[in-house]
């Protein structure tokens, strides 16, 4: 799968790739492959580049630089989170970082700024794999499908240490190798060429054990090479199997044939059996059974070959069957929603993997399987025979392994892979020796292996014992990520928790306290202990000015505003310190008649935001064929939340409609899905959907429409596929998480939230998304814990004041949560619940952005960042410039009449090319009492400049 650019749609033509220079180094049975890139931007103005690019199962990269003034400067480890903090940060003062992420499976990210205006900038990254054995060779693979024509390709291999020439395989033409002393070398270099394929180089192997040591300053580490016999003996199959297909949207990539002919081997060998098909996506479909007779699984062939593959990954969620004798999970791995843990199988139950995508959780298949007795297996087209063997026949397997001598034994596979075993560990002294427990044949046999500090040396041994403890802990991530964390930064690598960060300046590193390369270390100690002194004043200032401001919002919220007569015009108010501390134009709040805040028809009523029932789901209303409100019941609620917050009493709330505007996009496909019965809807949305898979907006219409026909089951795995889209992407996530919160799944967005806080903690939105939908799971404690995080927290200053939205929700949850919630480790000072008649909170999904929110009063007053307080008490919350808001509208006591909301997109400063900007739009009456409700609105933006009408609150005289 080649290396794919990530350009929304534009105008602006794609960053390119305009050279590559390939170097690998082979010894034994180990390779280190270094690719240099150069990117070329063809626009007028300077961009960021992303690069999505996934490598074999088995490599690990160990290294990334960067052209910084005229030489590469190589990357360190940081923590994930901390790492995209500080190349977002520094972005935006557009200065040189890069970045380089693991997302998912063996996937990673390359993100680099600024590429400049028609200039180039430069990226090495290297990468380490031990080598597969193919019959009596090792075998190197070297993926050449990058893309579009380059104007330079060049291409050198050094083979040390091999026995007889190596043979040579892939697109390359005729190309041969040259023994140079001690090592053969090829080399290629080509201008305008379009590499493609995969190269293959055969390279004969040892047939003796062979070990090879690494000394750095955290000890000697060694990896062990065994060759053992290839004999394999036939496995009894199970006469009840369980078939696990993965059904989500990334299904549709899989080699489908490559699994068919596998699976015909696989039930012909089993002769006659059951199967038990479960359908794994965003959630499990019911399971179905099919009988095999004689190998004839026709029947259970013509239900897979009919897959609709829509939706996410959940591939934890399921329940083993205790007759069931083994499993078989069809799948790329790319577990991506909810956060079921994969269940445990009974002791005589195996999970056999199978895995024909390219862009693969190859480890994660593998942890899982080999957690069982099972295995993972590679299938493709070239492969059938090779992977029906793997799946039908048992290895030489290791039951037992100790040492003396040496530590930290870790083992590449329990099964024999190709013919060889492979132990890597820690040395204590000059010598040790390893002690192996084989199962062949269903003999067992003992056999040990001497391990000597003076064996041949190899950079490579203690990476490779690092991959091999990554790969185990992977069947359980999430219970290792402090280990997982502390061996990325041990050994410079990037995993799931840690990733490689290049950064320009040498304050920088100071800053953001990471350890730069070795040459600066000396000036970054220096500098650091004057940087930890500023620090600790900051972080004492910081709850003060918390405190100062939530006070002045007290003030406001306890001050009598009048409600009679008309304000005269004042000038609007500049927002002095909006979120980037820069000057904004002031827009003249025009004053206009209370008849000219009528809204414009046709409006329609959003739903509730409401859970849904436990029974039956219930049918969406029918759309509104003309303007309608609904009343908001001032019922009887039971008031009953004891809390240590102060609530003051406040009057009743005056009758108040809301009526909201319904945004409807204009794609060619809505109207199609509008016409379609209840029962076709989703049939037209699968044949639209090849056309705009890689459209988040795509998803989202099409969901809004299954939810008006009826069809929410439906229209929530239409949903997820947002979380299948871009991996790791934190602005689509929290799209999805809005979403399902709107849609009355709370359940469901929590694990989106989660998995948002976990790839960007350095962002107060990351914590109050999630506690809003804790609270909207009736997860109240939770709630507030999270919530508190956004006050207790220093912030950029691009997050002005979001502390003191915050506290009014923390406050409001206490108020109402209608149980005693534990509030002894908030500031006393910072209880105290606000209600209000009217609230208005605007969130976005594009960072870098300005969206500006505005409410028009009855009075003809607009309450915007300009002129952020009317007449009437109506305050705005500070601009957010940058990014994602909130901002928020609060009126404490509301004067008859109509108040309009609206939205404004005011700009971006992305470095990306953007698409349009998903709002969300909440509107709640009586916030902070038992009275309260809330709508909430989803609508888009695209243009600069571009004002939409969201809807109109109604008080009643």
């Amino acid at each position: 799968m080649p290396p794919r650019l990530i350009i929304a749609n534009g105008a602006e033509e794609p960053i390119v790739l305009q050279s590559l220079h390939v170097s690998g180094e082979i010894s034994g049975g180990m390779a280190q492959t270094t690719v240099q890139m150069v990117f070329f931007n063809p626009n007028r103005r300077l961009l960021e580049g992303q690069l999505q690019f996934p490598l074999l199962d088995g490599q690990q990269i160990i290294a990334f630089s960067l052209d910084i003034e005229g030489r590469q400067r190589p990357a360190v480890p940081v923590e994930k989170a901390k790492g995209r903090q500080i190349f977002e940060a520094i972005e935006r003062r557009r200065v040189d970082p890069g970045l380089l992420e693991a997302t998912q499976g063996n996937n990673f990210k390359l993100r680099i700024y600024p590429i400049p205006a028609n200039g180039t900038r430069t990226v090495e990254i290297t990468y380490v794999e031990p080598l597969a054995r193919q019959g009596k060779n090792w075998l190197y693979r070297l993926p050449l499908a990058y893309g579009d024509r380059m104007r330079d390709f060049d291409l050198t291999l050094n083979v040390h240490g091999a026995a007889a020439m190596p043979q040579l395989s892939g697109t390359l033409g005729a190309v041969g190798l040259v023994r140079t002393g001690e090592q053969y070398q090829m080399h290629v270099n080509k201008s305008g060429f379009a590499a493609a394929g995969m190269l293959s180089l055969l390279i004969p192997a040892n047939e003796k054990p062979q070990t090879y040591t690494q000394v750095r300053d955290d000890g000697t580490w060694f990896v062990t090479e065994i060759p053992v016999a290839e004999t394999r003996t036939a496995r009894n199959l199970p006469k009840v199997i369980g078939l696990l297909w993965d059904s989500s949207g990334s299904g549709a990539g899989r080699d489908h044939d490559a699994e068919f002919a596998v699976l015909d081997r696989y039930f012909k060998a089993a002769g006659n059996a059951e199967v038990r098909l479960t359908r794994l996506r965003d959630r499990p479909e019911p399971g179905q059974s099919f009988h095999v007779a004689n190998g004839n699984w026709n029947a259970l062939r013509q239900a897979l070959q009919n897959t609709a593959y829509d939706g996410a990954s959940a591939l934890g969620d399921w329940q083993p069957e205790a007759g069931v004798g083994e499993y078989l999970l069809v799948s790329d791995g790319l577990s991506n929603y909810g956060n079921a843990a994969f269940p445990k199988l009974a002791v005589a139950q195996r999970l056999y993997a199978l895995n024909s995508a390219l862009a693969a959780d190859a480890g994660l298949l593998s942890a899982w399987a080999e957690n069982t007795g099972g295995r993972l297996i590679q299938v493709s087209a070239q492969s059938v025979a090779a992977a029906t063997q793997a799946l039908l026949t048992e290895a030489t397997h290791v039951e037992a392994l100790t040492a003396t001598g040496a530590s930290d034994l870790q083992i590449e596979s329990h099964d024999a892979k190709n013919g060889i075993l492979r132990i890597a560990g820690r040395l204590r002294g000059q010598d040790a020796q390893l002690t192996l427990t084989t199962r062949q044949n269903g003999r067992l046999a003992t056999t040990t292996i001497p391990v000597s500090a003076a064996a041949p040396g190899h950079p490579l041994a203690a990476y490779l014992w690092a991959g091999y403890r990554l790969h185990e802990l992977e069947a359980n991530r999430d219970l290792h990520r402090a280990e997982i964390r502390r061996i990325g930064q041990q050994f410079g690598l990037a995993t799931r928790e840690t990733s490689l960060i290049v950064l320009e300046r040498l304050d920088d590193y100071v800053r953001y306290d990471v350890a730069p390369p070795q040459e600066y270390q000396a000036a970054f100690n220096q500098l650091k202990k004057l940087r930890d002194d500023d620090l600790r004043q900051t972080r004492s200032r910081h709850m003060e000015n918390v405190l100062r401001q939530f006070q002045g919002k007290i003030a406001w919220w306890e001050k009598d505003f009048s409600k009679d007569g008309v304000p005269r015009p004042k000038k609007a108010m500049p927002d002095a310190l909006n979120g980037a501390g820069l000057a904004r134009s002031i827009i003249q709040p025009p004053t206009m008649p209370a008849q000219e805040l009528a809204a414009p028809a046709p409006v329609s009523v959003a739903p509730i935001i409401a859970p849904p029932a436990a029974t039956e789901p219930r049918p969406a209303p029918s759309p509104a064929p003309v303007a309608s409100r609904q009343r908001f019941s001032e019922g009887n609620a039971n008031y009953a939340a004891k809390s240590a917050a102060t609530s003051d009493a406040a009057p009743a709330t005056p009758e108040i409609s809301v009526a909201l505007q319904k945004w409807s996009a204009n794609a060619p496909y809505i109207n199609r899905l509008k016409a379609a019965t209840a029962d076709n809807a989703y049939a037209i949305y699968l044949d639209e959907k090849p056309g705009y898979a890689n459209s988040s907006a795509f998803f989202l219409d099409a969901a809004d429409i299954l939810l008006e026909k009826g069809q929410r089951d439906l229209a929530l795995r239409v949903l997820s596929n947002l979380a299948e889209m871009d991996l790791e992407n934190r602005a689509v996530l929290r799209i999805l998480g809005y979403r399902l919160l709107q849609a009355g799944a709370p359940a469901l967005a929590i694990p989106v939230f989660e998995k948002v806080k976990q790839l960007a903690e350095e962002e107060p939105q990351s914590f109050r998304d999630l506690g809003l939908a804790y609270a909207a799971n009736k997860q109240y404690q939770q709630a507030i814990d999270q919530l508190y995080e956004v006050v207790l927290r220093p912030w950029d200053v691009r997050f002005p004041e979001i502390e003191t939205i915050v506290l009014a929700e923390l406050n409001q949850i206490v108020a109402t949560a209608g149980v005693p919630l534990d509030t002894s480790r908030i500031d006393p000072r910072f209880l105290k619940n606000m209600p209000l008649d009217l609230r208005v909170v605007m969130t976005w999904d594009a960072d870098n952005s300005d969206m500006d929110l505005w409410v028009t009063d009855p009075n003809g007053e607009k309450c915007f960042y300009g002129y952020p307080l009317t007449h009437q008490g109506g305050r705005m919350s500070r601009d957010f410039t940058q990014g994602y808001g909130p901002e928020e509208f609060s009126l404490r006591k509301a004067k008859p009449g109509k108040y309009k909301i609206e939205a404004n997109y005011y700009g971006n400063s992305q470095q990306l090319i953007a698409g349009d900007t998903t709002l969300q739009v909440k509107l709640t009456t009586a916030f902070g009492t038992a009275r309260q409700k809330e709508q909430m609105v989803t609508l888009r933006l695209k243009d600069r400049q571009d004002t939409v009408f969201v809807g109109e609150f109604d008080v009643a005289p």
